[in-house]
């Protein structure tokens, strides 16, 4: 009988996906002692007490059944109240918001729900690793326009207009910026408005790091106009803000005809995101406010201590007003990306990405998260200045 190659079982969108380029150096990574990892990007918080107990009173009280697709009303009715006092845009709790299994599957569920075979989404990189594979997994084409370190690598207008084809549907944006830190400022954010509605676009907005900004004004996209509301599908969620990763919440907020394709391919696909998160995340809009100013706090004083570190050790890098990553330029080093976190991990056993993980406009840089302990940076950078003096 004739052998079938794995990939022929495999569909063409499938087998053609690129393994996540973050993953490779964590898995050396875990071989090794003794390594400060400023890699994966999780805060090292545990989740606040108040919403680790309201997990466990929702468990202890017999909340293990489905809820509603969409999730549980008290909770996309949290939803919507915060996004109201936060950036005063307002959302049908009913019809307009469905809670998800983390933020990944929203993106997944919007690709999949407004995409078509062949639509092309224009998506501004370097940017999160997932987002060009899920257009691909919905069946549409991801068209990479990169963001440049002399605009601090917040995305330009005019690139995103010489993108647009006949067959371009969506504009992906995604600030704060998840590998830079960029963030994007009112006036960006109005002109890729305008582009979108000349050009009769949607917009998918990924904002799961809002609260996450330094010295700066998040600005939220469906806020910007009530048009514009009408064409953007929102997606956020609780893993940064409240140091839930491991709780898998996350929501998307868009009109109800958008929303109502999502829980369609959501409750056969999912049923509906876990009760017990659902639960806790609730318990997070109610009294988790005091616990992500201090948590936001103290990644701005290791943010200052990493950017300065960096510009000492001769890796240039752009001051990130968002999220927790510094994206330093390694030039100095005389090593490509990938060399240079291969040997540093070697070497001096500090894990960072290299920045063509990415996607284009990477090249040349490392992402460094500094969502680890403010004694764990500062042991870091003692060991980038060893690997520099020998490399630099």
């Amino acid at each position: 009988m004739q052998e079938i190659g794995a990939v022929q079982r495999l569909s063409k969108r499938v087998a053609g996906l690129k393994p996540s380029g973050i993953r490779k150096f964590f898995d050396i990574a875990a071989t090794m002692k003794d390594v400060i990892s400023l890699g994966i990007g999780e805060p090292d918080f545990t989740t606040p007490k108040p919403i680790l107990e309201a997990g466990i009173r929702s468990l202890q009280n017999g909340e293990t059944h489905y809820t509603s697709n969409s999730g549980k009303m008290e909770l996309r009715q949290g939803i919507s109240d915060n996004l109201k006092k936060l950036y005063n845009v307002k959302y049908d709790p009913i019809h307009e918001i469905i809670a998800t299994v983390g933020v990944s599957e929203a993106l997944y569920l919007t690709f999949t729900a407004i995409l078509d075979l062949g639509d092309e989404v224009i998506i501004p990189t370097p940017c999160f690793v997932s987002y060009q594979a899920e257009v691909i997994l919905a069946g549409g084409v991801p068209v990479e326009i990169p963001a440049r370190l002399e605009n601090n690598f917040t995305v330009d207008p005019d690139d995103i207009r010489k993108a647009i084809t006949p067959h371009t549907k969506v504009i992906f944006v995604g600030y704060p910026s998840n590998p830079t830190g960029a963030v994007a400022p009112r006036d960006v954010m109005l002109e890729i408005g305008r582009i979108a509605e000349e050009h009769d676009l949607l917009v998918v907005s990924d904002e799961i790091y809002d609260r996450l900004v330094y010295d700066f004004e998040h600005v939220c996209f469906p806020a910007l106009s009530d048009s514009l509301r009408e064409r953007t599908v929102l997606l956020g969620g609780f893993s940064k803000d409240y140091a839930m990763t491991g709780w898998r919440i996350g929501y998307a907020c868009g009109p109800s005809d958008i929303i109502k394709g999502l829980v369609r391919i959501h409750q056969y696909s999912i049923m509906s995101a876990p009760t017990t998160a659902q639960d806790a995340a609730i318990e997070a809009l109610k009294t988790g406010e005091s616990y992500v100013k201090e948590m936001i706090d103290e990644y701005d004083r290791r943010r200052r201590l990493l950017v300065k570190g960096l510009n000492r050790l001769g890796l240039s890098t752009f001051e990130p007003k968002g999220a927790f990553y510094a994206f330093p330029n390694i030039q100095a080093s005389g090593m490509d990306d990938e060399t240079f976190a291969e040997k540093l991990l070697r070497e001096e056993s500090v894990a960072v990405v290299p920045g063509n993980a990415f996607g284009p406009g990477g090249d040349g840089f490392v992402r460094m998260c500094y969502a680890t302990s403010y004694e764990k940076i500062e042991e870091a950078l003692r060991r980038m200045e060893k690997f520099m003096s020998r490399h630099g």
